[in-house]
């Protein structure tokens, strides 16, 4: 029987620089396990330039990293198929773009052994077995709604990889926040996994760079909407970012901080902030170049009715007036 080979051809991003060859992999294919990794290193199937890798080997940026290795089976995953409906933005034989819930993880795991995204793909294509994490590519938090986009094939997987990895992946997100910044600007502060808590993230000397562009779209009274761009991709990163500045995401209960309401809110306003139990980030754009054609491909999805119903609260409470609190 012949074995069908999958090839990942990267170049090292200059934030990964002085990084052990093992760790920034890991970094840089976080569809794939630690374990996966460090097999296919040991196995000989990584190599620096023209050398074989070893997983202690310090990396430099701009080296060119080849990984050729057996594609992983169907059985491999444990994963089940499951009839979960999928709100398909876009697709073709290469690719999906998701319109994610909020709500719907992505990934099984501790605490979520199904009714993931995950599920959902396998049961929408069950081909998508062959494909790690079944096409899954980069990923969004639980609580946090818009646009994915799917590997379908080795090939796809492989050059949409290399886009993430290259930050030539634009993905715009709507947030709205605490407080009112000055105005628009770029945070950039290294993430790293909080020392004591392992659940959450952190703001940390030693963390990885992590890049957030922002800009002020909406003011109300004590908040504001917020377009982020995001350079790199650290985990939480948007919601950390935010919360470091002093405006942490409505209703993110990790990072968000206290409660804010304008002074003298009426109870619509204290009902609808109070009420709004998921972290207020919507990812709304999301652009890529195609991995068969190269043409670029951009997608826009709306705000989704809860997030779209709290704005328009927080409209019609600043064109009643008031000092923000």
């Amino acid at each position: 029987m012949s074995v069908e080979f999958q090839l990942i051809d990267l170049v090292i991003p200059p934030d990964w620089a002085g990084e052990r060859l093992d760790r920034a992999l890991a970094g840089l294919l976080p569809e794939h396990s630690r374990t996966r990794i460090r097999g296919w290193i040991d196995a000989g199937d990584v190599e620096i330039g023209r050398r074989r890798g070893k997983p202690s080997d310090a990396v430099d940026a701009g080296d060119r990293v080849r990984i050729r290795h057996g594609a992983p089976p169907a059985t491999e995953t444990s994963v089940e198929a499951e009839a979960i409906a999928l709100q398909i933005v876009h697709q073709d034989r290469d690719c999906l773009v998701i319109d994610k819930p909020a709500g719907l993880v992505v990934h099984p795991g501790a605490g979520n052994p199904r009714h993931t995204l995950q599920n959902a793909l396998l049961g929408f294509d069950p081909a998508l077995a062959a494909v790690p994490r079944a096409g899954i590519v980069h990923r969004l938090d639980k609580d946090t709604s818009g646009l994915l986009v799917v590997a379908r094939t080795l090939e796809a997987h492989t050059a949409l990889t290399r886009q993430l990895a290259d930050r030539s992946v634009e993905r715009d997100y709507l947030a709205l926040c605490r407080g009112l910044p000055t105005g628009g600007g770029t945070i950039d502060l290294p993430i790293g996994r909080h020392r004591t808590d392992r659940l959450r993230m952190a703001v940390r000397e030693g963390g990885r760079p992590a890049v957030t562009h922002y800009r002020i779209l909406e003011r109300f009274r004590a908040h504001a909407l917020l377009a982020v761009k995001l350079e790199t991709g650290r985990t939480h990163q948007i919601r950390l970012h935010l919360a470091h500045a002093q405006h942490g995401i409505v209703g993110d209960p990790v990072y968000g901080g206290r409660l804010v309401l304008p002074r003298g809110a009426g109870t619509d306003v204290v009902a609808a902030l109070r009420g709004f139990r998921r972290q207020a980030l919507h990812a709304a754009n999301l652009a890529f170049d195609h991995p068969r054609s190269g043409r670029r491909q951009s997608f826009a999805s709306p705000l989704p009715a809860d997030f779209k119903a709290l704005i328009g609260v927080l409209r019609r409470d600043l064109q009643g007036g008031g000092d923000a609190s």
